[in-house]
């Protein structure tokens, strides 16, 4: 997921994002622990289902060329197979989170899996490019079953003190997912096709989805809520009608067309002249995903050091000067430009989701659905437009519209620190004491 992630994805705010852990004595709490009981099974289950997630996610993106050539369409055409997959769990993620409340995390990841993987098996026989962009987004709408359901199933089965390692396992799911299916799919697909590519990585999900549902343990915290619409909604509202939320969700969406538009592109640059990579070497290009799983890690410590919104500004330095290096003819250069994309990405998304978690004081799970909303409604947009400024303007057109983009993060950025200073400003200052 990438990430969710996520894409990561979703991923650093995940633990503060989850319901409150209630305080147990550890002598009496019965969840589990590392070295306790069903520990082990449950963190490899969920890393299963991250990688599974993710490997379909995005398992067109590294093949776009290919599936262009097949179907006669162009880049922007066939971006939209991953559009499709990533707007479809963008849109139907809010709505997985309030079903997992009422039928329970395990039912409902397992059904997301079970219906993501029949049709991963389908895609291949796509007939048509709108037959596969519809299979796409029906799958993308399964998988948002994951992302709302992981997170929650860990807060109510994990020891709190355990919790942010049990994440960190499934978000490394999600990270080897996204990359190894990229990877996976282009060296099958440079002997034998795009089609066989996308049917090995639906036959690897099959593989993880199986074992996820006989290894998860069966909850045993669960309590079942109701599904209460309005409820729903008045929390929603209240989270959009916080300027600072809705800065922080834009500033996700805004970084992750970046980085959606500049990997759904990257490989048709590289195939061809001057660079006329084979598909293979194209697909391994995504290991640089590596640079964003330790840009993420220490985002935390660079916020630290320089703030929220010092750790934003540096992000955007970084991606931007990634993108204007992967101008460059050389390859070298250009592959240093996605290192220095990758990990101002990374960082970025990383301190932004935190942020969502540390500003929502209530209904942190929806907050936080709702950030992997525009994160992912932003991964659709980047691929679309990143592939038609792409087919416009050549590699130049795609960094011109990350640039706007990031330009984007740093406006939105810089207005967020002026509002700050205002209301510092304005705050009444106490009274000494007598």
């Amino acid at each position: 997921m990438p990430s969710a992630s996520t894409g990561a994805s979703v991923t650093t705010g995940a633990a503060a994002s989850a319901p409150a852990a209630v305080s147990v004595p550890a002598a009496t709490d019965s969840r589990m622990a590392p070295g306790g009981p069903g520990y082990r099974r449950m963190s490899f289950a969920l890393f299963l289902a991250g990688v599974a997630t993710f490997a379909l996610l995005y398992s067109t993106q590294a093949l776009l060329p290919l599936v262009s050539s097949d179907f006669g369409v162009s880049a922007g055409e066939a971006s939209w197979t991953v559009s499709a997959a990533t707007g479809g769990l963008a849109l139907f993620v809010l709505p997985m989170s309030a079903l997992s409340e009422r039928f329970g995390r395990r039912t409902l990841m397992t059904a997301s899996l079970a219906v993501a993987v029949t049709v991963g098996l389908l895609v291949p026989f796509a007939p048509s490019i709108g037959a596969l962009v519809a299979l796409r987004a029906v799958q993308g709408a399964a998988l948002a079953g994951l992302p709302a359901s992981a997170t929650a199933y860990l807060a109510e089965e994990v020891r709190p003190k355990a919790l942010i390692t049990a994440i960190g396992l499934f978000v490394a799911g999600n990270s080897v997912g996204g990359m190894s299916g990229r990877i996976i799919t282009g060296w099958v697909a440079q002997e034998w096709g795009w089609r066989v590519a996308v049917g090995t990585i639906g036959l690897i999900a099959v593989v993880c989805a199986v074992a996820f549902r006989l290894l998860l343990p069966a909850p045993r915290h669960f309590t079942r809520g109701s599904l209460r619409p309005r409820v729903l909604a008045r929390t929603v509202r209240g989270h959009l009608a916080n300027p600072l939320l809705c800065r922080l969700y834009a500033i996700g969406a805004l970084f992750m067309m970046v980085f959606g538009g500049v990997y759904t592109v990257i490989g048709y640059r590289l195939a061809e002249a001057p660079f006329s990579l084979p598909q293979g070497v194209v697909g391994s290009v995504f290991l640089v995903y590596l640079v964003g799983t330790v840009s993420a890690s220490t985002a935390g410590r660079l916020a630290g050091r320089l703030g929220r919104r010092g750790s934003l500004y540096l992000a955007g330095a970084t991606t931007t000067a990634g993108l204007l290096l992967s101008l460059a003819g050389s390859l070298a250069l250009v592959l240093l430009g996605l290192v220095l994309i990758t990990a101002g990405f990374f960082a970025g998304h990383a301190v932004a989701s935190s942020s969502v978690s540390h500003t929502a004081k209530e209904g942190r799970a929806q907050a936080s659905a709702l950030y992997q909303s525009a994160y992912y409604i932003g991964s659709s947009a980047g691929s679309t437009l990143g592939a038609v400024a792409f087919h416009a303007g050549g590699w130049a057109g795609t960094v011109a519209m990350g640039l706007f983009a990031v330009l984007g993060v740093v406006s939105i950025t810089l207005f967020g620190s002026r509002a700050a200073r205002t209301a510092a400003r304005s705050a009444p200052v106490p009274a000494p004491a007598r």
